[in-house]
C-alpha cells in the first residue's frame, strides 16, 4: 500500500467526506489537507497544459498571480461550502506514492431524481501520459455507478483535448452531441460523450477500492 501524509486525526469528523478513499493499482483519491492544497495550488501554477491551449471551459489558469492562487482555494473552499443533496462536487486530489498529483471531480445536479454525473480533472506536467487519467477517471465512475447508483456518466472535451478524448473513449463513452464555448472569447467546439451504466459494466479499466462510503451515502442524495 502506498505511503499516506494524511492524518486522519486533522480531518473534521463532522465531515465525513474526509474519510472517503478511492483507490486504484497506482492511485489513492481523497480530499486534500489545507497543506496539500497548497501543495497543489503550486503544481497547477507552474502549469500542466501548453499556454497556447485552453482545454477548460472556464479560463482559470489564466488569471495572474496572486488573483490565481486567491481564485483557487476560494474555488475548493466554495465547493465544500454550497454541498447539497441534490447539487455536490466532488473535488478529490489525486496522490501518487503518497505525493499530490492533480484533480479529479465528480459532479451532479438533482442526482437523487436524475441519476447522472459529470467529470472533470488535471495532472502535473510530469504525471501525464501514464495511463493516471484512465484510472483517476474509472475511480470516480465506480463511485458513481456502484456506490451511488448513477445510471449515466457525461464529459466533454474540446476538440484538440485529444488526452481528455482519448480517455473517455478508453472507457467506453459514446458520442452525445456537439456543444460550442468561448473560454478565451474566441468559439470553439465541443465534443460531448455519455457513458451508460450497461457500457460501464462491460467495459472497467482497473480495480478500484472504495472504503468511507457508508458514513456519507446521504451527503449525495442517496
Amino acid at each position: 500500500m502506498m505511503p499516506m501524509r494524511h492524518n486522519p486525526a486533522m480531518a473534521p469528523t463532522g465531515w465525513p467526506l474526509y474519510e472517503l478513499r478511492l483507490r486504484t493499482p497506482d492511485l489513492e483519491l481523497r480530499l486534500p489537507t489545507e497543506d496539500e492544497l497548497d501543495e497543489l495550488c503550486r503544481l497547477a501554477r507552474a502549469g500542466f497544459h501548453d499556454p497556447a491551449e485552453m482545454p477548460f471551459l472556464v479560463p482559470w489558469t489564466d488569471r495572474p498571480s496572486p488573483q490565481f492562487e486567491r481564485e483557487f482555494f476560494k474555488y475548493h473552499w466554495g465547493v465544500r461550502a454550497r454541498w447539497a443533496p441534490e447539487h455536490w462536487e466532488l473535488e478529490l486530489a489525486v496522490f501518487r506514492d503518497g505525493e499530490p498529483i492533480g484533480f479529479q471531480s465528480i459532479f451532479a445536479t438533482d442526482f437523487p431524481i436524475l441519476r447522472e454525473v459529470k467529470t472533470g480533472s488535471w495532472l502535473g506536467a510530469a504525471f501525464q501520459g501514464r495511463g493516471y487519467g484512465k484510472q483517476m477517471r474509472t475511480a470516480v465512475l465506480q463511485l458513481a455507478f456502484e456506490e451511488l447508483g448513477a445510471l449515466a456518466a457525461e464529459s466533454s472535451a474540446f476538440t484538440d483535448n485529444q488526452a481528455s478524448l482519448a480517455v473517455s473513449r478508453a472507457l467506453g463513452y459514446q458520442p452525445n452531441g456537439v456543444d460550442r464555448a468561448a473560454p478565451r472569447g474566441e468559439p470553439r467546439e465541443l465534443i460531448r460523450l455519455r457513458l451508460t451504466r450497461e457500457r460501464w459494466q462491460e467495459r472497467r479499466f482497473c480495480q478500484v477500492e472504495i472504503s468511507g462510503i457508508d458514513a456519507c451515502r446521504d451527503m449525495f442524495g442517496v
